[in-house]
């Protein structure tokens, strides 16, 4: 069984997620009344021709349950899934499936008090709303619609109320970095679960914006991993992986063993990543490692999910970090984190190619080894 490099006689811990994704986000569809500037799906106001019909959706639901036990979570998320005609119907279907499901709205009139309520009733089990600063003309200068940090916020509240389960996302650039502690603090007066920092990718409406340098990102990330610990919710990233390995450090400078590190809350997510535990269906059908890494494996119109999870060649290569290139290939963390996958290839043009946003050097191309060997054995610090 595969082992993340480092790990000697601690017990086998499987980092390939060979046989099933831990979640699939399904963009249900790329309608929206918000235009935010950062947006992957370059929504727009009206469903475009060729989303999915409900038969087609419910056959999906078929093919999420063809995983078999344990089955994929499923985040039903778009655009704004709350424009889709029939969400209600879609949530049923997968809950008499067993299957797990959350939801990730728009803030927008829609999500009323009661619509909140509705989804609870029917048995999304956490939804997830994006607050982008801690103040109306940070949050609001992102998503383009005067009055939605008010709305965001009446919305957590609601959800609080009725006892929803709540995730905030918050984007993060060179622009927005420096608001987020006054986000937190802010955040720290609600009921949630977890905080998301979504290290933002250049892709969709979100190449407008500009990404942090990679040592700006670094000091970021250690400033929020040493905080973690007294943190109300849990603090999470997206597409910023390298989180993993600073905390995997953090751990080992504190005398911590191996074994300590993978029996703790930190290790929740290690290994997880853009086909290796994550699978994205577009509102069009087209299965994609992530909505950010957006390279069609195929269409469920045409094949199963199953298959093309397990068996396409780009899933397989992104569950392969030893055939990574450059410093994320060598490095010796590259199972505990991998990088982004989908920031290699919006830079590069190649999935498979180092992750521009982390400055960490290996050891071996510290050695100064040239790239292109195995990643060695052996946790640096």
């Amino acid at each position: 069984m595969p082992r993340p490099a480092g790990i000697g006689s601690v017990k086998p811990v499987d980092w390939a997620y060979d046989r099933a994704p831990m979640i699939i986000y399904w963009e249900l569809t790329t309608a929206c009344a918000l235009a935010c500037r950062h947006c992957r799906a370059s929504a727009q106001l009206e469903p475009p021709p060729g989303e999915l019909t409900h038969d087609e959706a419910l056959r999906i639901l078929d093919q999420v349950a063809d995983f078999g036990s344990p089955m994929p979570h499923v985040i039903m998320t778009g655009g704004d899934p709350m424009r889709r005609f029939d969400l209600d119907g879609l949530i049923a279907g997968a809950r008499d499936r067993g299957i797990g499901v959350s939801l990730s709205p728009a803030v927008t009139p829609l999500l009323t008090r009661e619509r909140i309520a509705d989804m609870a009733a029917l048995g999304v089990q956490a939804m997830s709303l994006s607050l982008d600063g801690s103040t109306a003309a940070h949050h609001d200068g992102v998503r383009q619609v005067p009055g939605t940090f008010d709305a965001t916020l009446r919305a957590l509240a609601d959800a609080n109320e009725v006892g929803m389960p709540m995730q905030i996302n918050t984007l993060v650039t060179d622009t927005t970095v420096a608001d987020l502690d006054d986000t937190y603090e802010l955040l720290k007066g609600y009921e949630l679960f977890q905080w998301s920092l979504f290290f933002l990718i250049s892709v969709g409406r979100g190449a407008q914006l500009r990404e942090m340098s990679p040592g700006d990102a670094e000091r970021t990330l250690i400033k929020w991993n040493r905080r973690r610990p007294d943190a109300p919710f849990r603090i999470k990233t997206t597409e910023a992986m390298q989180y993993r390995r600073i905390a995997a450090q953090q751990m080992l400078r504190a005398g911590r063993t191996e074994q300590e590190i993978l029996d703790s809350p930190a290790s929740r997510g290690f290994g997880i990543r853009d086909g290796n535990g994550i699978m994205f269906i577009s509102h069009l059908g087209e299965v994609m490692p992530s909505g950010f890494l957006p390279m069609s494996v195929g269409s469920v119109r045409e094949h199963s999910i199953v298959e093309l999870y397990r068996d396409t060649e780009l899933m397989r290569a992104l569950r392969r970090p030893d055939g990574f290139k450059g410093d994320c290939g060598l490095c010796e963390f590259s199972k505990w984190c991998g990088g982004s996958r989908s920031r290699a290839y919006a830079w590069t043009g190649d999935p498979l190619e180092s992750d521009p946003l982390c400055p960490y050097k290996p050891a071996e191309a510290r050695a100064g080894v040239h790239a292109g060997r195995p990643a060695v054995s052996g946790v640096g610090a």
